[in-house]
């Protein structure tokens, strides 16, 4: 189930990822007083990071990821503009809930079209 479709900012890229708020349901909070969880998230590479998701203080409690996704921007060579797509994956048998990610990026309008590749794949393409 895909969770949220964002095109990165300048901020996202340089200090935390803003996520919108419709997601907290989504989340497994520790507790609600302390509004933190680290999700184990797999790439579409098949690496595996931890990103913390915590809600700020305040009259706009939204949600942000914090500790890990820098590193994940950086050894992803994102650039604003980017999409970001989260998913939260069920596994029917088991139950357990895994959080997915991709980020693609737009590499050239066909005929009216954008057309996005994964960041994985960039290398492919001889684009990076």
């Amino acid at each position: 189930m895909e969770l949220f479709t964002k095109l990165l900012t300048q901020t996202d890229i340089e200090r935390r990822l803003s996520v919108p708020t419709h997601i907290l349901n989504s989340i497994p909070f520790v507790d609600e007083d302390d509004r933190h969880a680290d999700l184990q998230v797999k790439d579409s590479g098949g690496g595996l990071w931890t990103f913390r998701c915590i809600c700020r203080d305040g009259a706009y409690a939204k949600p942000v990821f914090s500790k890990g996704w820098l590193e994940f921007v950086h050894a992803k060579k994102l650039k604003v503009d980017d999409k970001v797509v989260l998913f939260k994956d069920k596994d029917d048998n088991q139950g357990a809930v895994s959080y997915r990610i991709e980020v693609r990026r737009e590499v050239l309008r066909l005929m009216g079209q954008d057309i996005w590749i994964d960041v994985e794949q960039l290398h492919l393409y001889g684009i990076g």
